[in-house]
């Protein structure tokens, strides 16, 4: 048998317990979330909605508008890996915009 068994009491203490969760403890700590004024969000028609969907959102719209533009360019024959290209410009254009809409950028 490649594993042996534990043989002590279901009921008794793992020794490593305390310290795992002393550790879990700590760690979560350093996980705060936002800070006290809240996330970044802005309002449309009365409701508030967070900076990072319409950062995600722009981000998509760039990366369809790049994979078009690379399609009717014939560009999209040369370049390899052009889902990982598009998903890179995606990327990119949404966290400009997150960058620029918080202030952040200059």
């Amino acid at each position: 048998m490649l594993l042996k068994l534990n043989q002590r009491n279901a009921r008794e203490p793992c020794p490593r317990h305390g310290r795992t969760l002393a550790a879990v403890a700590a760690l979560s700590l350093s996980l705060q979330g936002c800070a006290l004024r809240g996330a970044p969000s802005f309002e449309i028609f009365g409701a508030y909605f967070p900076f990072w969907l319409l950062s995600g959102l722009l981000g998509l719209v760039g990366a369809l508008i790049a994979q078009r533009i690379f399609v009717t360019t014939g560009w999209a024959r040369t370049v390899p890996y052009l889902l990982f290209v598009c998903v890179a410009i995606g990327l990119t254009v949404a966290v400009l915009f997150w960058l620029s809409a918080t202030g952040l950028l200059l």
